[in-house]
């Protein structure tokens, strides 16, 4: 997909702030707001843009413990069997099939650090064809951010 320097402003701007008002956007970048309208369709079809999603603070909820989960599997015929059952907990919040040491990769969101422990005893351990995983707790994110455009 090409895209010139019009498309990165307005791409720019909404990175920074999904809520900026289109005419905003359009006085910044100097054309009409319904080319800026136009421009977005453009870019939402192409699927450059996947969507626009309003972001949750997860510490103001209490859930102050961030962990990584790595899962080995006793085969991979189980893998969508396994991925359905990860679903089903709420604490996952991310789920990635791996290359390397892992076949599953899990980000797991929970309110401490005993309740991470409880998650991954009553919820993950219990997996059946989960043979064990490894757990790194994250003690603070240092970088967070979209694909330079």
């Amino acid at each position: 997909m090409k895209i010139d320097g019009i498309d990165k402003k307005i791409i720019r701007s909404l990175i920074k702030d999904a809520r900026t008002p289109i005419l905003s956007i359009a006085r910044d970048v100097g054309i009409s707001g319904a080319a800026i309208h136009q421009r977005l369709r453009k870019l939402e079809k192409s699927e450059l843009i996947d969507g626009y999603q309003m972001m949750i603070n997860p510490k103001t909820l209490g859930y102050n413990t961030i962990a990584f989960v790595g899962l080995f599997l006793e085969n991979t015929a189980v893998l969508s069997s396994i991925i359905k059952r990860l679903k089903e907990v709420s604490e996952v919040v991310e789920c990635h099939y791996t290359t390397g040491n892992f076949t599953i990769f899990i980000k797991v969101l929970c309110k401490n650090n005993e309740d991470l422990m409880r998650v991954l005893e009553t919820k993950i351990k219990e997996i059946k064809g989960v043979v064990r995983f490894d757990t790194f707790t994250s003690l603070n994110k240092q970088i967070d951010r979209q694909v330079h455009v």
